[in-house]
C-alpha cells in the first residue's frame, strides 16, 4: 500500500496487515546491519516538521499497548513463524500521513501513532520497495480505529492474482452477488465458520480435508514436507499429469463463498502445484490466497 508521510510527505510502501495493529516504517537512524534493503531513502524524523515523539506518560503510549525505555514508549512487534517470520522494533510517535483519493485532492490525517522502525527485519519474497507494515487489526492503534470518524469505520479491497489494485476507505460493498456474515471483533477480526475450508487449519481437520480432496483429484499426490514445527504436510501435485481440480465452498454464516482451483492451489514451479491449506495449531486464518479475486468489505460500526 503506498502513501506518504511527515512534512514535506516522503513515500512509504507498506505491506497491508489485517492481523496487526501498528503502522510503521523504517527511519533514521538505523544501521545496515539492523535494517533491511528497500529502494527509497529511510524515513528521517529530523526532517519533518511534524513528527513528534511520544513519551512513555502519554495517553497515546497506552493506547499503543507499548513499553517504556529511558522515557520514551517504544515497540517490539514480530509476525509469523519460523523461516518466515519477521520483526520490527523502535520508537513510537505521531505523524502526518497522506493518501490519494478518488478526488484527485491528497487527503491529510494528522497526528496518526505509527512505529518509527529502527531494527527491522523482512519476511521472505518482500517486494523490493516495501517499507514496512499497515496494520488495519481492530486494535486502537491500527490505522482503522484511528481514521473510524472519517470512514465511518468501513474499508474494502480486492487482491488479484498479478499486479496492483486499490484499498478504499469509506466505501461500502454493495450490489448483486454480495454476501454478508457477522465479524466478530476481538483481538483479532473473526467470522463464524459453519463448513469446512480454510488456509490454516488445526492438524486433525486438515488431514480429513487432505483425504477428501486427493480422493477428489484424480492424480498421484506428492507429500512435501514444511519443515517447520507445529504444521502437516502439503499435499502436492504434478502439474504435467493435469490434475482436475475440484472447487471448494466456504460457507460462513450467512455466506457461501465459491474458491476456484486458483484458490486452492498454487503453481510453485513449472511442474509443481500446491495445495494452499496447510495444516498447523488450533488457530484457523482465511488467508489472502483464497481471498483473492474477490471483493472484500469490513464495516466495523455495523460488524458485518
Amino acid at each position: 500500500m503506498h502513501l506518504s508521510i511527515g512534512s514535506p510527505p516522503v513515500d512509504i510502501y507498506g505491506s497491508v496487515d489485517t492481523g496487526s495493529d501498528l503502522v510503521w516504517t523504517q527511519c533514521e537512524p538505523c544501521p545496515q546491519s539492523q535494517c533491511f534493503r528497500q529502494e527509497a531513502s529511510l524515513f528521517d524524523p529530523k526532517k519533518s516538521s511534524t513528527y513528534n515523539s511520544i513519551s512513555c506518560f502519554s495517553f497515546q503510549c497506552v493506547i499503543a499497548g507499548t513499553n517504556c525505555s529511558e522515557g520514551d514508549c517504544i515497540y517490539s512487534l514480530a509476525y509469523g513463524r519460523g523461516l518466515h517470520g519477521s520483526f520490527s522494533s523502535g520508537n513510537i510517535a505521531t505523524e502526518t500521513l497522506t493518501f490519494g483519493s478518488t478526488s484527485g485532492k491528497p487527503l491529510e490525517m494528522p497526528k496518526i501513532i505509527f512505529g518509527c522502525g529502527h531494527n527491522n527485519s523482512e519476511s521472505p519474497n518482500t517486494p523490493s520497495n516495501q517499507t514496512g507494515t499497515i496494520g488495519l487489526g481492530p486494535g486502537s492503534s491500527s490505522l482503522i480505529s484511528q481514521m473510524a470518524t472519517s470512514i465511518a469505520g468501513k474499508f474494502s479491497y480486492c487482491l488479484p492474482h498479478e499486479g496492483s489494485s486499490t484499498i478504499n476507505f469509506g466505501g461500502i460493498v454493495a450490489g448483486a452477488g454480495v454476501a454478508s456474515t457477522p465479524l466478530i471483533i476481538r483481538d483479532h477480526y473473526y467470522l463464524t465458520l459453519e463448513a469446512i475450508s480454510r488456509t490454516l487449519l488445526p492438524l486433525e481437520y486438515h488431514s480429513n480435508l487432505k483425504l477428501v480432496m486427493s480422493n477428489m483429484i484424480r492424480a498421484q499426490p506428492i507429500e512435501i514436507k514444511i519443515g517447520e514445527p507445529g504444521l502437516s504436510d502439503i499435499l502436492c501435485y504434478n502439474i504435467s499429469s493435469q490434475p482436475e481440480l475440484p472447487e471448494v465452498t466456504i460457507h460462513f454464516k450467512g455466506a457461501d463463498v465459491k474458491l476456484s482451483p486458483s484458490n486452492i492451489f498454487q503453481n510453485i514451479s513449472d511442474d509443481l502445484m500446491c495445495s494452499a491449506f496447510r495444516g498447523g495449531d488450533a488457530n484457523t486464518i482465511y488467508g489472502n490466497i483464497m481471498q483473492m479475486n474477490f471483493l472484500i468489505g469490513y464495516d466495523i460500526e455495523q460488524r458485518t
